[in-house]
């Protein structure tokens, strides 16, 4: 049963001139002033999304976005600063791109924030998309495997970290902590100080591929999937979410169809199906500008990107189109009756599901994200009657 409703911001501020025939994304450029505001924004969607009841509210990591696309660098402190904004809702690192942080680093900082909003703040962990941002940082993403095999390595780190009062860890990349003279002995354990308060710590990854390593990987550790929306496709895939049962059972862990998932879309509500895909189809353009370039979109060709980049050829050209992503459920447009029916088709296929996200397509400006969410919160979530507003979180 659908009991929480999620949304994934993925922190871009107001946009202008946006869909096929707008500003070319690699032309766009916007003031140290205007790209702040992304940040604001954030505060207000979460201010709003806690008083209708939403579940969480999911940011992404991500760094020198001059073009005004996805502008927070660090979600653990603007969770940190809404959790002084708000009074229920958890707060969503959607998600923390390990290869540009130490683990150790990144755990303590987790940690930190656990204790002092009494465990709000959800943790998150992916592998990261733009070559600017990782190999800025100095890791690998254009080497595939080398990025996977430093993301695993890090995330064994730091579950090491939360779960064990003392640790070590000797790896391809790591070995925590080197053996050097300390204080009068060689030091051969760490602690984590401080260690997260609630144990075991939630966390969630993107599902992106799909392949087996990954969803392995993730079950081992406990780790909660997000299957489509923010950069993926949004939609239910119904294949990954049978292999997603079937690495579960390889390891011993029997879990039903939906379960341990969240399901994320984009949306755009209005009086209509119709109305709604011509009110958004210019933000629904934006995003396949963004992300197309970065071959996040499945079945889009080289040629179709190339075309992209041009505003003069993009608007009559052969390219991926809100009706296309409405027709395929990946895109949930359309009135309050209209979303409430998809939603109720995927509680009766995956009965373990529990958790639904939707997200405003980048380019959305803020009065508009605000009208959305709340229109959302108040035509679609009192259809699901166990949804409610999360616990108040008390510090200890």
């Amino acid at each position: 049963m659908i009991t929480k409703f999620d949304s994934l911001y993925a922190g871009h501020a107001d946009l202008d001139n946006v869909g096929y025939g707008g500003t070319p994304i690699n032309e766009r450029r916007y003031s140290n002033a205007h790209l702040a505001t992304a940040l604001s924004k954030a505060e207000s969607m979460a201010r709003l999304m806690d008083g209708l009841g939403y579940n969480c509210f999911w940011m992404a990591e991500h760094h020198f976005q001059s073009e005004g696309t996805e502008c927070i660098p660090n979600t653990i402190l603007m969770a940190l600063h809404l959790a002084h904004r708000t009074k229920n809702i958890k707060l969503g690192c959607g998600f923390n791109i390990t290869p540009m942080w130490h683990p150790l680093r990144l755990a303590e900082d987790f940690a930190t924030a656990d204790i002092l909003t009494g465990g709000r703040i959800v943790f998150g962990v992916g592998r990261g998309y733009h070559t600017r941002e990782v190999e800025t940082f100095g890791s690998p993403l254009r080497d595939q495997e080398a990025n996977r095999a430093l993301h695993e390595e890090q995330v064994d780190i730091i579950f090491k970290a939360f779960n064990n009062e003392c640790f070590s860890h000797t790896g391809k990349y790591y070995t925590l902590p080197p053996e050097v003279p300390y204080r009068g002995y060689t030091l051969k354990e760490l602690t984590l100080v401080p260690r997260p308060f609630n144990l075991p710590v939630e966390c969630w990854q993107p599902i992106q591929s799909g392949s087996a390593r990954a969803l392995e990987f993730m079950a081992k550790h406990g780790i909660q999937g997000m299957v489509g929306g923010g950069s993926a496709e949004g939609g239910a895939m119904h294949r990954v979410v049978l292999d997603w049962q079937t690495a579960h059972a390889r390891l011993g862990k029997h879990i039903e169809l939906g379960e341990r998932l969240c399901f994320g879309f984009h949306f755009y509500m209005a009086d209509s199906r119709e109305q709604g895909m011509r009110e958004a189809a210019k933000y629904y353009e934006e995003n396949m500008k963004m992300f197309g370039e970065l071959r996040l979109v499945r079945a889009i060709t080289e040629e179709q990107i190339e075309i992209m980049r041009d505003p003069k050829r993009a608007p009559t050209a052969n390219l991926p189109r809100i009706e296309d992503a409405v027709k395929s459920g990946g895109f949930l447009c359309g009135n309050g009756d209209d979303l409430i029916e998809h939603i109720k088709a995927l509680e009766s296929k995956y009965p373990a599901l529990d958790r639904v996200s939707v997200s405003l397509s980048v380019g959305v400006p803020e009065n508009a994200a605000l009208e959305q969410l709340e229109r959302f919160g108040k035509e679609v979530m009192p259809a699901f009657t166990g949804a409610k507003t999360p616990e108040p979180a008390l510090v200890g």
